[in-house]
C-alpha cells in the first residue's frame, strides 16, 4: 500500500512539474528579480540615481514645500493628487494625479530641489518584472493571476509530494555528486535544493495565494457581506479602510501638510507617513489622506488618517482588524517591503534556489527519458527540452535583452512612433520567443549556445551602462550609488557563471538513461 501511494505521488510530482514547470520558473525568476526591483529601477532610470551624499533620504522633508512644487502640475478639475515620499531604496518623490479617465504616468521629483526629473520612458523593474511575477502581464479577466494561482497550487503539491516520494530525505540533504552523469547530479542537486529551501518555498508560495484571496476565494467575504458590487465595496471599506465626502463646489484652502504629518506621527508612535494624497484639491470639502509607513515592520499595515484640508482637523482614523492584520502580515512576508538588507539577500538567494529546483527537475526528467524516447521514436523529450531551454536560459536571455534595450533606446523617446517602454517590452517578448525557436531547432546544443548568449548579453549590459551614463561599477561605488553598482556586479557575476556553465556543457558528454536502476533504488 505504501509503495502504491508513493508511486502515485511520484506520478503527480512528475507531471505537475512537467506541465506547469515553465510557468513556475517564470514566476520564481521574476519574483527573485522583484526582490531588488527598486534597485533595478535606479539602473534603468539614470535620472533617479541621486547620490545619498547629495540628497539623503533621511533628511527632513517639508510636505508643504512639496505641495507648492506639485500644485502647478495638478490640472483643474482633478479628483486627487498624490505624492509618495522618498525611502532608502527609492530616493525620489513620485507624483501622480487623477483627472478623469486613466491615471497618467507618474512623474518623479528631486526631493531636495523639488524639481521634476525628465521622463525616463521605461517601466523599470517595479513596472515590468514585478507585475509579470504575479500576473504574467495578462490582464483580460485577470487570467494571468489565475494561471499563476494554478501554478502556485501545483507548487504546493510538488513540495508535499516531493517530501513523500523521497524516503531518504535526510541522507539526500548531504548527497551531491557533481562528477557523476548529468542525470545523477541533477537529481542530487534537485533533492539538495528542495530540502534546503523547503520552508521558504512553501511559505512564499502559500503567502502569494493568500495575497489574492479575493480572487481565488471570494467566498471569504461574500458569505458575510453578500454578493454584488455594493457588498464587495463594503468589505473593502471594512478591510482596507475608506473615507469620502462629496465636493462642496466652492473654493477651499489647503492648510499645513507638515502639521498634519506631525499629528499622524504622534498617533503612530513616531512612524512617518509614506504617502500623502489630497482629495478634491481646491474645493471647500477637500480632505487629506496620510498612510503609515511600514518600512520598519513586516506587516504591510493599512493604517490611515484623514484630515480636513482647510483646518487640519482629524476626520477619520482607520486601523485594520486582527484578521486583516494577519493577512497583511502574511503579505509582508511575501512582498518584503521592509528595510532589512540581510533578509533581502536571503530572499534573493532562496528565490534563485527555487529557480534551480525547477530547472534541475526538468533536467532529470529529460535525461531519464532521452534514450528511451529516442529509441521509440517519441518526440516528448524534444518538446519538453525546447520548453525547458526557453523557460530557463531563454527567460534569462530575454531579461538581459530587456535591460540592453533600456540602455540602447534614445532617452524618453521611442522609435517609429512606438512608446519607448513598449519597445523594451517588445524586445523582451521577441527575444524570449526566439529562444524557444532556437531550442527546438538546436536541441541539446541550445543549452550551451544560450549560456554563451547570457554571458555576452550580461557583460554588454554593464558596458552599455558605463558608455551611456558613465556609471561604471567602480565610479558608482565611489559615488555611493549602491543600487547601480550592485546591479552591474550581479550582471558580471551572471556573465562569469554563464561562461563557466557553457564551457562545462561543451566538455561534458550527455549520458542518457544510465542510472535507471540506481534512481529506482
Amino acid at each position: 500500500m505504501e509503495d502504491t501511494f508513493r508511486k502515485s505521488m511520484a506520478w503527480l510530482h512528475t507531471w505537475a512539474g512537467v506541465v506547469l514547470g515553465s510557468v513556475l520558473f517564470a514566476v520564481f525568476w521574476m519574483g527573485t528579480l522583484s526582490v531588488f526591483d527598486r534597485e533595478i529601477d535606479r539602473w534603468m532610470m539614470p535620472a533617479t540615481r541621486i547620490s545619498p551624499t547629495i540628497a539623503p533620504a533621511t533628511a527632513p522633508l517639508s510636505l508643504d514645500s512639496v505641495a507648492r512644487a506639485v500644485l502647478p502640475a495638478v490640472p483643474a478639475g482633478a479628483s486627487q493628487w498624490r505624492v509618495d515620499l522618498p525611502t532608502e531604496r527609492t530616493p525620489v518623490l513620485r507624483f501622480t494625479y487623477k483627472a478623469g479617465g486613466d491615471e497618467p504616468a507618474s512623474r518623479q521629483m528631486d526631493p531636495q530641489q523639488h524639481t521634476f526629473l525628465p521622463p525616463q520612458g521605461t517601466l523599470g523593474g517595479s513596472g515590468f518584472f514585478f507585475p509579470f511575477h504575479y500576473g504574467l502581464h495578462l490582464q483580460w479577466m485577470e487570467i494571468g493571476k489565475w494561471i499563476v494561482g494554478v501554478a502556485a497550487m501545483a507548487m504546493l503539491l510538488l513540495l508535499v509530494s516531493g517530501v513523500i516520494i523521497h524516503r531518504k530525505i535526510f541522507v539526500q540533504f548531504f548527497t551531491f555528486r557533481p562528477r557523476k552523469s548529468l542525470q545523477r547530479s541533477s537529481l542530487d542537486l534537485h533533492n539538495l535544493v528542495g530540502v534546503l529551501g523547503l520552508p521558504f518555498h512553501f511559505v512564499i508560495t502559500l503567502s502569494g495565494m493568500v495575497i489574492f484571496m479575493m480572487i481565488y476565494f471570494p467566498q471569504a467575504y461574500s458569505g458575510a457581506y453578500g454578493e454584488g458590487k455594493q457588498a464587495k465595496a463594503e468589505f473593502f471599506a471594512d478591510a482596507y479602510g475608506k473615507y469620502s465626502r462629496p465636493k462642496a463646489n466652492a473654493p477651499g484652502e489647503l492648510a499645513s501638510l507638515d502639521a498634519m504629518a506631525n499629528v499622524a506621527r504622534r498617533e503612530w508612535g513616531g512612524t512617518a507617513p509614506y504617502f500623502v494624497r489630497v482629495w478634491h484639491p481646491g474645493d471647500a470639502n477637500s480632505y487629506v489622506e496620510l498612510r503609515r509607513s511600514y518600512a520598519r515592520e513586516v506587516t504591510m499595515n493599512v493604517d490611515q488618517i484623514f484630515f480636513d484640508a482647510a483646518s487640519g482637523e482629524v476626520l477619520h482614523r482607520f486601523q485594520a482588524a486582527p484578521v486583516m492584520s494577519a493577512q497583511r502580515f502574511i503579505s509582508g512576508i511575501h512582498f518584503i517591503q521592509f528595510e532589512h538588507w540581510t533578509l533581502r539577500w536571503l530572499y534573493f538567494v532562496a528565490g534563485l534556489a527555487g529557480c534551480m529546483l525547477i530547472a534541475t527537475g526538468f533536467l532529470f526528467w529529460l535525461e531519464a527519458r532521452r534514450a528511451r524516447h529516442t529509441a521509440r521514436g517519441l518526440a516528448g523529450v524534444r518538446v519538453v527540452e525546447g520548453l525547458t531551454v526557453g523557460s530557463v536560459t531563454g527567460i534569462v536571455v530575454a531579461t538581459l535583452a530587456f535591460l540592453a534595450a533600456n540602455r540602447l533606446l534614445p532617452p524618453a523617446h521611442g522609435l517609429a512612433g512606438e512608446d519607448r517602454a513598449a519597445l523594451e517590452a517588445w524586445m523582451f517578448y521577441l527575444a524570449w520567443s526566439a529562444t524557444f525557436a532556437h531550442a527546438w531547432w538546436r536541441g541539446v546544443a541550445a543549452w550551451r549556445e544560450q549560456a554563451w548568449a547570457v554571458c555576452v548579453l550580461a557583460a554588454s549590459c554593464v558596458l552599455l551602462n558605463a558608455l551611456t551614463t558613465g556609471d561604471h561599477p567602480l565610479r558608482a561605488l565611489m559615488d555611493g550609488k549602491w543600487a547601480v553598482a550592485g546591479v552591474d556586479l550581479m550582471l558580471l557575476a551572471l556573465a562569469v557563471m554563464a561562461a563557466w556553465s557553457a564551457r562545462k556543457l561543451a566538455a561534458r558528454p550527455v549520458r542518457a538513461g544510465a542510472l535507471q536502476a540506481e534512481v529506482r533504488a
